[in-house]
């Protein structure tokens, strides 16, 4: 069933919710509402209260102009009070970046799970997310979408075929539609570094797993964030890639969440 709270600033923020147990809030990716958890949810639902929020500017959840990071973290804030007062949090790659930078803020939640936060290691390639960063913010506010869902999509390795074919594709206009909340994901990021001094401040246990097809660059960042927490443990899903099948990752929640 569909709800909605209403952030701090004014935002409605719509969710669905089911199940009963421990309260867990599934936070969504870059170019995604929360229906592209929907199958993750219905897995955990028989032992969780399982909330998936849109996050704000998709969906049917509003949009409050500035954005700021903070914004999103009220969002939750609001979601886990609805929740009850506690929740676990779950997000999954530039959604995992915003439930690590949450819990590091003090919201009040029992435990977290992330599954691939892009983080880079190192600095080599700051100079080109500069330039995509710069790129996307000229191409958001000229009004130019779809340049700004080609640059996300390159970003992400997509070929350049395969993004010409997308253009042509029913579900462009939905990818239009939300694409100036890819300049939200990138605040995010925060620049791409793994966040050490942030996930240092996390008091709670923090699960981060990775897929063992996936690129060895996401398997090292998945590890360094375990490493930087101070609760921190790594996960390898093997077979699995960043498109995660939730047959394996719901188990691997379930578990360490405690039910």
């Amino acid at each position: 069933m569909e709800k909605k709270v209403t952030s701090r600033d004014g935002t409605p923020i719509a969710y669905t919710r089911a199940g009963r147990g421990p309260a867990v809030v599934l936070v969504s990716g870059a170019m995604s509402a929360g229906a592209t958890l929907a199958p993750l949810a219905a897995r955990l639902a028989d032992r969780f209260d399982v909330l998936v929020p849109d996050r704000r500017g998709r969906g049917a959840s509003g949009d409050t102009a500035p954005y700021a990071v903070e914004r999103e973290v009220e969002d939750l804030a609001a979601l886990v009070e609805a929740a009850g007062g506690e929740a676990a949090l779950y997000g999954v790659s530039s959604g995992a970046a915003l439930v690590l930078t949450a819990a590091a803020s003090g919201l009040p939640v029992t435990r977290v799970t992330v599954y691939e936060p892009p983080y880079a290691l190192s600095d080599e390639g700051a100079k080109e997310r500069a330039e995509y960063t710069a790129r996307l913010t000229e191409a958001i506010g000229a009004g130019r979408r779809g340049d700004a869902v080609e640059l996300f999509l390159s970003l992400t390795g997509l070929a350049p075929a395969m993004i010409a074919n997308a253009r042509r594709s029913p579900m462009w206009p939905d990818m239009e539609a939300i694409a100036p909340t890819l300049a939200y994901d990138d605040a995010v990021m925060a620049g791409g570094r793994v966040p050490a001094e942030r996930l240092a401040a996390i008091t709670v246990p923090v699960l981060v797993l990775a897929g063992g097809a996936s690129p060895a660059w996401l398997q090292e960042a998945a590890r360094a964030t375990a490493e930087a927490a101070p609760e921190g443990a790594y996960r390898c899903l093997e077979g699995q890639t960043h498109m995660v099948d939730p047959d394996v990752l719901a188990p691997a929640l379930a578990e360490f969440l405690g039910a």
